[in-house]
Formats: C-alpha cells, sequence, structure tokens
C-alpha cells in the first residue's frame, strides 16, 4: 500500500510570533507573501517600498498598521525581528547590508534571484555571517507541494536510483519593469526556479549545457527570451529543462522523474494564476502492477508554499542554526545560473566549479 505521508509542508517550528517587516509591495509581496503569511498567523507589523502609495495599499489590504515612506526607516522600528525582501535583485544587497547592522534584527529573508550577480550574492552571505544574522532566501519552488511531494520519494527511494528528470514549462511571465533593463531575463528570473528545484531534488549538478534564444515578441534588448538546457551529475544522472517563454496559449509546466524502480511525473499549478490550482503528482513502482497512485491536496504553490519560506527562517532563529534555504544555498543557485549563462556565450557545457574558483 502507498504511503501517502509525503511531507509536502510548510513543517513550522513551534515559535512564529516573530515580528515581521516587508520591504517591498509589488504583487510578489501584496498578494502571495502577506496572503500566506495572513492565512498563517504570522505578525506583519510594518511595510515599506519604493513608492510609498503602493505600500499603503499593501498595508491597506492586507490590514498592516504601520507604513514607512522608505525602506531605511522601517529598519529602525525596533519591534521588527525578521526583514522580508521582495525588491528588485540589483537593489538587495544594499538593503541586506543596512538590515543586519540592526540590532534587533534576527533574519532577513530576500527574494531570489537574492542578487543580480554571483559576486553581489556573496557579498549578501558575507555582510550576514559577519553580524551573525540569520540570511534565508525565498527559493520558494521548493515549498511547492509536488516538489516536496516528489523530494519525498526519492529519500524514500521508491523511485530506485534517478535517471533521467524533466521540467517542461509553456507558459508566458510577466515580466517586471525592472528587469527590462538587465538584458537576462529567462535564466535568471525565471529559469532560477527550476535550475534550483533540481539541485533541491538531487544535489549539485557537474555541468551545464545551455542554448537560450530571444523572445521575438518582446520590444526590449535581451540575450534570453526562452531557455533550454542540460544537467549532468557525474552518476549519469541527466534532467532537462525547457523554459519555452514565449507560448501564447496552453500554458503549463510539467515534470517527470524516471528511476530504475519507479516513474513520478506531475504539473506546477502556477501558470493559471490568479484562478490558480494545486500542483499535482503521480507515481508507480516495478512493484505496483501498472497502478498509479495520484493523491491530491487543496494546498497551492501561490500562496501556500510562501508559508515554507517564512517558517524555515522563524526554525533557523529559533535553532540558532542555519536556514534550509540559507544564504549558502543561493550560492549554489547562483553559481548554476552563471554557469549556464557562460554555456550560451562559450558554446560549451561548464562546469559549476568553474563559477565558484
Amino acid at each position: 500500500m502507498a504511503d501517502f505521508d509525503l511531507n509536502i509542508g510548510p513543517d513550522l517550528p513551534p515559535k512564529t510570533d516573530y515580528r515581521i517587516g516587508c520591504i517591498g509591495a509589488g504583487f510578489i509581496m501584496r498578494d502571495v507573501h502577506l496572503a500566506a503569511y495572513r492565512e498563517a498567523g504570522f505578525d506583519v507589523v510594518a511595510i515599506a517600498s519604493r513608492t510609498p502609495e503602493h505600500a499603503r495599499a499593501a498595508a491597506q489590504q492586507n490590514g498592516i498598521e504601520t507604513v514607512y515612506d522608505t525602506w531605511s526607516e522601517l529598519l529602525d522600528d525596533e519591534r521588527i525581528e525578521i526583514v522580508d525582501i521582495a525588491f528588485p535583485p540589483d537593489q538587495q544587497l544594499e538593503i541586506v547590508r543596512e538590515a543586519v547592522k540592526r540590532p534587533h534584527v534576527k533574519g532577513v529573508l530576500t527574494q531570489k534571484p537574492a542578487a543580480f550577480t554571483l559576486r553581489e550574492a556573496e557579498e549578501i552571505v558575507r555582510a550576514a555571517a559577519a553580524a551573525n544574522k540569520r540570511l534565508a532566501v525565498n527559493h520558494n519552488m521548493r515549498y511547492d507541494q509536488s516538489m516536496r511531494a516528489l523530494k519525498t520519494l526519492l529519500a524514500r527511494g521508491e523511485l530506485g536510483q534517478p535517471v533521467v528528470a524533466e521540467i517542461v514549462m509553456n507558459a508566458r511571465p510577466h515580466w517586471q519593469e525592472f528587469i527590462k533593463p538587465y538584458g537576462r531575463i529567462a535564466l535568471l528570473n525565471m529559469s532560477i526556479h527550476h535550475l534550483d528545484a533540481f539541485r533541491f531534488l538531487f544535489g549539485d549538478p557537474a555541468r551545464v549545457l545551455c542554448s537560450v534564444r530571444r523572445d521575438p515578441s518582446l520590444d526590449f534588448e535581451h540575450i534570453d527570451g526562452m531557455a533550454f538546457y542540460v544537467l549532468e551529475w557525474d552518476n549519469d544522472l541527466r534532467a532537462v529543462g525547457i523554459d519555452n517563454c514565449f507560448t501564447w496559449a496552453d500554458h503549463r509546466i510539467e515534470w517527470r522523474v524516471e528511476g530504475t524502480e519507479g516513474v513520478a511525473k506531475g504539473t506546477i499549478g502556477w501558470p493559471d494564476y490568479p484562478e490558480g490550482s494545486p500542483s499535482t503528482i503521480a507515481w508507480t513502482t516495478r512493484t505496483m502492477d501498472g497502478r498509479w497512485e495520484s493523491p491530491r491536496w487543496e494546498e497551492r504553490w501561490f500562496p501556500q508554499a510562501f508559508k515554507g519560506t517564512m517558517g524555515q527562517l522563524m526554525r533557523a532563529i529559533q535553532d540558532d542554526a542555519e536556514p534550509e534555504i540559507s544564504g549558502t544555498t543561493t550560492l549554489g543557485t547562483m553559481a548554476l545560473c552563471e554557469a549556464a549563462y557562460r554555456s550560451v556565450t562559450e558554446g560549451r557545457a561548464i562546469t559549476v566549479t568553474e563559477m565558484l574558483s
């Protein structure tokens, strides 16, 4: 009989009443972070944004009493124990540097990508470590319910030794205005979810081979409107990612993992947001005589997964330990993303260690 205890999360710690200050009031904060926190009963005491009227609107929508005109004013609020940052990646380093100087701040949760480059991400990690503050990164796909369920199956050995994995996305993101000047869009802002998910599931790959192309429907300069990549592990596991950000119909994200003893497949329930749907999983093994198990749940990636990304930081603060999704964790993902860009430039497979040396 199949074991349906799939540990889909969010695995909150006993103490969750840390006082949170939020920096940023765009969609991901206003409609996702704050919706998840409200549902979980987390204590958000203040918010600030680059645009004060956006912060006030988000505060009114989510019942937050205090609104600051600047993030530096928010950091000075001595009530705040956790700073939750959802700012553009090229602006997060400055905020983290200032946040970790505040004695009352116990931990910082940054949005991913944590920085525009690997070197900036390394500076963020160094700043938090020097101040002895807990730094976590919102790699929220690690708390997608289907990804956690798959991770449980892999950990239990139900699929045997993984042989091949794939994530295929046909979905058109909304590229925020701050992304457009970067020139880097698909790998840094969308594929980073999938690259990090592969690391979460299987550990660090040895090499990546990547190809990209421009999206002909976009009216701003960029090198990677779509991304296609192969990840290689030294144990012969191969993973393929197809991130088709051009598509205009039949939006979907599907994944599949085949192992020596079983097959698992599923969907990610993001592309139909805001209507929304839960992600899914189904699996079969050699001992199941062709039967597939397909448990279902009501929780969704957006917003319920965000309880988990904040919760794991709270647990780290409570246990005086590294967060599950730490700053060091994000360095591996940023290195893989940088390796993918170098693969595009140099037309060859890149070892991830080249980026970290």
